[in-house]
């Protein structure tokens, strides 16, 4: 590879760095190129997958200012950039590694902290964005329903020993 290829290709990668809301690293030695695909297409269009240099990848990831990476990249390295849901693409690797042994998470950076492969696991194991932020919303209506039957009670209660006063004045009168 020529210098200015080099060159090239860690300005791509760093750029990808950049842009990306996570990155997971993976080692895919032995899975065909078919799998490949199938895994590109598991982890939707805002996961780039690539297979990447090792060398290439740590002055990328240097120069996009991310650390501890380097312990993890040793043998065929793969990384899938993710632009989206992070959760959702950490659940996609996580399943093909299941179907696929050969696929190994080694770990992964977000928002310019290290991940493990074990933290990688805890994050696919999360619910969406969309279903988290549904049961918040549920839980922030329910709390407004509560403070509203708060605030009506006493205008009820009000009501009643009013109704009450009005029966008793005029069984008396």
């Amino acid at each position: 590879m020529a210098k200015a290829e080099r060159q090239a290709a860690v300005e791509e990668l760093t750029a990808q760095f950049r842009e990306s809301n996570a990155a997971v690293l993976t080692e895919y030695r032995g899975l065909t190129v078919k799998q490949l695909k199938e895994l590109r297409r598991a982890l939707g269009a805002d996961t780039q997958y690539a297979v990447v240099k090792n060398t290439l990848t740590q002055r990328a990831a240097s120069e996009a200012g991310i650390e501890g990476l380097n312990d993890l990249l040793a043998g065929p390295s793969a990384i899938a950039f993710i632009k989206g849901d992070a959760v959702e693409a950490a659940k996609g690797l996580r399943d093909f590694a299941k179907a696929n042994p050969l696929l190994v998470i080694k770990g992964g950076v977000m928002d310019g902290k290290p991940l493990s492969a074990t933290e990688v696991t805890k994050l696919a194991d999360l619910e969406s964005r969309e279903v988290l932020l549904a049961k918040a919303a549920g839980a922030m209506k329910a709390s407004l329903a509560n403070a509203a039957a708060l605030f009506q009670a006493p205008l009820t209660q009000f009501a009643r020993t009013a109704d009450a006063l009005r029966a008793k004045v005029e069984q008396n009168g």
